[in-house]
């Protein structure tokens, strides 16, 4: 390390001695790498969780202050100076679940298993494949015919940790059996959703948050409205079964597609994660509300 910084003393004095720069010292690097070292593993916690979209409506504010300060809109500025002071309060106040979670793992885990450096590999996007389409596709429908209710969240480039916690981990092939078994009436894991991750079923019994969309039908019970509240807080695409009519429905971007044969509900998680080539990756959320949109008329059979 010494030999480095001797190193680039010379280079400096060679070839940039007309700028003023800091001296370096090898306490400054180590402080430099644990700064960024605790920054990336704070945004990656904020990636993780609802946090993120939490920032993203702080980012639009500061944003809009920075406009404000830019035109001296006084006014603006002088409510933005008087919110700043009880700011920090409310940010710990919102992000309070967030946190607190953050700190359980914290004091759960190793410092070498904590360090976010050593999981690139795992915050990669799992795929699905055909063939578990194919599985899901036909579990569903086989479902419907014997009114077993079902609730089936397909995860996509949000992680739902956070959710798959709430309930009892599988880790288990994505099967048709396996499917059918999980939500077989009064068996233990049938009450809540699963969550899929790829090919794999990561968690049964799961919690999910309720929609309060006043706009979705008095009709509709307990898994469509968490499969729209999921769907409003996330890039998920969710599957529901009724237990009272047998029909398929897909939650997606805050909105429902009732009535689904077993075509439309292909399409519809074929449009999911990376099916189609790397080039078509952008826009695949749009793709699928276009879906929702063209199957709007069976919305209200």
């Amino acid at each position: 390390m010494e030999e480095i910084l001797s190193m680039l003393g010379v280079f400096k004095d060679k070839y940039l001695s007309w700028m003023d720069l800091p001296v370096m010292t090898v306490i400054d690097i180590v402080e430099i790498v644990i700064i960024a070292f605790l920054f990336y593993t704070i945004l990656l916690w904020i990636k993780n969780t609802r946090a993120w979209m939490l920032l993203k409506g702080l980012l639009v504010i500061l944003v809009f202050v920075m406009v404000a300060a830019v035109f001296q809109m006084t006014t603006i500025l002088w409510l933005a100076e008087k919110t700043l002071n009880v700011g920090v309060i409310a940010l710990v106040i919102i992000f309070q679940p967030e946190l607190r979670k953050a700190l359980e793992q914290l004091g759960r885990k190793s410092f070498l298993k904590g360090v976010a450096f050593l999981d690139f590999g795992k915050d990669q996007i799992e795929h699905v494949s055909e063939k578990a389409i194919n599985e899901l596709v036909r579990a569903c429908f086989e479902m419907g015919k014997v009114k077993t209710g079902a609730l089936i969240v397909m995860e996509d480039t949000v992680n739902l940790s956070e959710y798959e916690r709430t309930g009892i981990a599988v880790d288990a092939i994505l099967t048709n059996q396996l499917l059918i078994n999980i939500f077989e009436k009064n068996t233990p894991l049938h009450d809540g959703a699963i969550i899929v991750r790829g090919n794999r079923i990561v968690s049964a019994t799961c919690y999910l948050p309720l929609s309060d969309n006043m706009e979705l039908s008095k009709e509709l019970g307990t898994r469509h409205r968490a499969a729209v509240g999921i769907s409003e807080l996330s890039d998920s695409l969710t599957i529901v079964v009724s237990e009272e009519t047998g029909g398929v429905s897909v939650a997606v971007g805050g909105k429902l597609v009732r009535g689904l044969d077993q075509e439309g509900l292909r399409a519809q998680l074929k449009a999911l994660q990376k099916f189609e080539p790397e080039t078509k990756r952008k826009g695949l959320l749009k793709r699928r509300l276009k879906y929702v949109k063209k199957d709007n008329s069976v919305d209200h059979k």
